[in-house]
């Protein structure tokens, strides 16, 4: 006989705006069935449709872009201290809501209210977080899984924190790397930007049983969503001719978001300067105006940490790039204007470099040298260009 599938009937959420019913497996946590459209508008934006009604292909790759990745480090240890069996149902027992955005799941017949239940506004369980780090909660009896770091994405151990009623991001090292970089590269990451009044993500760092963790508040709002990059570029249908960046442009064009052309070119030339090997298309964003639906632009710079030669002991060696281009050599070159650079705010820049490093415990003073050299040099570098390629983008 046939197994019956479990199901519940719910509502997906923008904010306070109904936008489609929907039918969830309960033992697996996908999305089974698609009902009435309520706001189609509203829908996740680069939804597919089919027939006039938005693909289920489509919504499920949506819906699973919103757990935790399957590589993140000590997950399958995390989903069994929780005594839960897929990340998808940790995903369901928050509602789906999130610190990125304002989507979330209504069980039908529900009272909840976005007011009531969003993270932005209300307190959110620590168990989850501290499971994710490889500790245990206070009360391993009574564990509360309604948290925000049930949909927090990336490899690196994070959990969300309140401070002084903020909600600041805390994230981690990869452990499997010799130097556990990644967190000053994100202090460096927003000095350099900083000094270049470059919008970014401030970041700053502090250190639990000596490992070192990088903190940032979030910039997104009870009233805006961050909308990742990969969903922008499959709003439309990518012409042959176009580059990746042509078409991601033109998606931008027609979506009516400004400015996008100047912030990629600042994007572009701080990962030259920290030869950024993980800019993928999940790793910036756009932001909208959740209430209005009017597109704000380019998200400040985030998530820079997996650069300055994290991962190897070649330092100053030329690496692998992302998402325009294979090599930051080639993707430098898509620049298409510098007259913003300010090389003078840059000065003292190698000094900064090493003393940010020296707070790490690992990374001895000649790594700290080589860092802060390449630095220097790749900002130096950024001068002297040519960059052929300016006019020939799109």
């Amino acid at each position: 006989m046939e197994k019956e599938t479990k199901s519940a009937k719910c509502t997906l959420m923008h904010k306070t705006f109904p936008v489609i019913e929907l039918e969830i497996d309960s033992e697996i946590g996908s999305i089974l069935k698609i009902g009435n459209t309520i706001n189609a508008q509203r829908l996740p934006v680069g939804t597919e449709m089919t027939g006039g009604k938005p693909n289920r292909r489509s919504l499920n790759d949506w819906w699973t872009g919103r757990t935790i990745p399957a590589s993140r480090d000590g997950i399958k240890e995390a989903l069994q201290n929780m005594g839960v069996e897929t990340i998808m149902l940790l995903v369901e027992k928050c509602y789906g809501l999130s610190l990125s955005d304002q989507y979330w799941f209504k069980p039908k017949g529900s009272d909840l209210k976005w007011e009531d239940v969003n993270f932005f506004q209300n307190d959110f369980s620590k168990d989850v977080g501290e499971i994710l780090f490889g500790r245990e909660p206070d009360d391993t009896k009574h564990m509360n899984l309604v948290s925000p770091d049930n949909t927090s994405d990336g490899m690196l151990r994070k959990k969300w924190i309140v401070a002084n009623g903020k909600r600041i991001l805390m994230k981690g090292a990869n452990r499997e790397f010799d130097y556990r970089q990644e967190p000053f590269n994100e202090i460096i990451a927003s000095a350099i930007m900083r000094r270049l009044d470059i919008s970014h993500a401030e970041y700053t760092l502090t250190f639990e049983q000596g490992d070192p963790y990088s903190l940032c508040e979030n910039f997104i709002t009870p009233d805006t969503e961050l909308v990742p990059a990969w969903r922008i570029r499959s709003v439309y249908k990518k012409d042959n001719k176009d580059s990746d960046l042509t078409h991601l442009l033109r998606c931008s064009d027609r979506l009516e978001i400004t400015g996008v052309r100047e912030a990629i070119d600042r994007m572009l030339t701080v990962d030259y300067i920290i030869a950024n090997r993980d800019r993928h298309w999940g790793n910036f964003g756009f932001v909208r105006d959740v209430n209005t639906l009017k597109w704000k632009g380019l998200s400040p710079i985030f998530d820079s940490g997996s650069s300055l030669w994290h991962n190897t002991n070649f330092v100053g060696r030329e690496t692998e790039s992302r998402p325009f281009r294979s090599r930051h050599e080639e993707q430098v070159q898509l620049v298409s204007d510098l007259s913003w650079f300010d090389y003078g705010a840059l000065d003292g820049i190698e000094g900064e470099c090493k003393e940010i490093l020296s707070q790490s415990e690992i990374i001895d003073e000649a790594r700290r040298d080589k860092i802060a050299g390449a630095v220097a040099e790749r900002c130096q570098q950024i001068e002297h260009i040519g960059f052929p390629g300016m006019s020939n983008v799109l």
